[in-house]
């Protein structure tokens, strides 16, 4: 396919994340993961959009959570269908009209017209779209001098809750998972314009073949470039399609959705140590995952890195990459059930992450992992 013309994205701005409970995100955003509550949603616009919002934000990343306040809401609504997930990815873009007129001309399909604001001197225009991501819809912005970050949001005098102390410094990328995601797919080259940036299949059955249960993925990932804003795409594989882990995510939300989104920090390390400090809960990671990480370093061709290996060991932080000194960290924290210990927090989670030279995402962690989970479920069977 020729390529299409790009649609000006700028950025990921936002993340609209729909709850059943206000104070409990507060609570995380501000007391856990160190966000500054910067503001909330005026009297006029909680009582128009029978919902109330606040506003988090940690370097470039905004997270706008509201809660439905009454019936009929845009909340209200993902809510009967959903447990607490993301319901709207918000992107700046360069010029809104374009926009409009090049998603609106490939098939995309606008919820809105573009709705215009001037306020101090300064313009907001904004409209969005359905989209193959289950309830999630696209949100574009163009912001032109405009002093809040939507129109309603009454922005605080000085800033409360958490400061950044985790450095964290804008989303990395957002990962969503589909029954099947080739519709997604081709949704993202032809309406979108994004174009393929990396893609693996991978099932436990590859490790254990006398499994009879194992969880297996094909996942893609699709990226705009001038941008470099990129989308992570998951769906189950077979055999045991339904003990697939994005399967399971999938009944769990209710149908397709986003299932994580990355942060990027300065230090991973520093951060994972405080976050831990402050109760913030990590998906687990066995042991035996360091015990073959310096053959897989050699291996993967990375060779040295800077980090000590019994501290990763201590922090669970993994490893990947695929070149000399070319590597990332990651780490994953628990799901939202499990940290606010009620299904309907959702199984959405964030991921973090620290680049140091590496632009993929993790591939040898899959097998890395599920290699080391067998060898420590053999080791118990001995």
């Amino acid at each position: 396919m020729a390529k299409v013309e790009s649609i000006g994205i700028k950025r990921v701005e936002a993340l609209h994340y729909y709850v059943h409970d206000l104070e409990r995100s507060r609570r995380f955003y501000t007391e856990r993961l160190d966000f500054a509550e910067i503001a909330a949603s005026s009297p006029e616009l909680t009582a128009a959009a029978a919902q109330r919002s606040v506003v988090f934000q940690a370097g470039e990343c905004v997270v706008v959570c509201s809660q439905p306040a009454g019936e009929g809401g845009r909340a209200w609504r993902y809510l009967r269908k959903h447990p607490d997930g993301v319901g709207t990815v918000i992107f700046e873009v360069e010029d809104i009209d374009r926009a409009f007129r090049l998603l609106d001309g490939r098939g995309g399909t606008p919820i809105d017209e573009i709705h215009r604001v001037t306020e101090a001197g300064g313009t907001f225009a904004s409209f969005s779209i359905t989209t193959p991501f289950g309830d999630t819809t696209f949100r574009f912005v163009e912001r032109r001098g405009y002093p809040a970050l939507f129109p309603g949001c009454a922005a605080y005098d000085a800033p409360r809750g958490g400061a950044n102390r985790f450095g964290i410094t804008r989303f990395d990328h957002i990962t969503s998972n589909f029954q099947t995601m080739a519709p997604a797919l081709l949704w993202m080259e032809h309406v979108l314009g994004l174009e393929p940036f990396w893609q693996i299949a991978f099932h436990t059955n590859d490790v254990a073949k006398d499994a009879d249960h194992g969880s297996g993925l094909r996942s893609a990932v699709m990226w705009d470039p001038a941008s470099g804003v990129k989308f992570a795409n998951n769906e189950p594989y077979r055999p045991h399609f339904k003990s697939s882990q994005i399967n399971v995510f999938n009944e769990e939300h209710r149908g397709d959705g986003v299932q994580h989104v990355a942060l990027a920090v300065e230090d991973i390390l520093t951060a994972v140590r405080a976050m831990r400090g402050r109760g913030v809960e990590f998906m687990p990671t066995p042991a035996a995952y360091y015990d073959m990480l310096p053959e897989r370093l050699q291996r993967l061709g990375i060779g040295q890195i800077d980090e000590d290996v019994a501290e990763l060991r201590d922090l669970e932080v993994l490893v990947d990459g695929d070149g000399a000194r070319s590597y990332l960290l990651q780490i994953f924290l628990k799901e939202s059930s499990g940290t606010h210990r009620d299904p309907e927090a959702g199984p959405f989670f964030f991921e973090l992450i620290q680049r140091k030279g590496d632009r993929g995402f993790g591939a040898g962690n899959f097998r890395a992992l599920f290699e080391s989970i067998e060898r420590q479920q053999k080791a118990g069977h001995g």
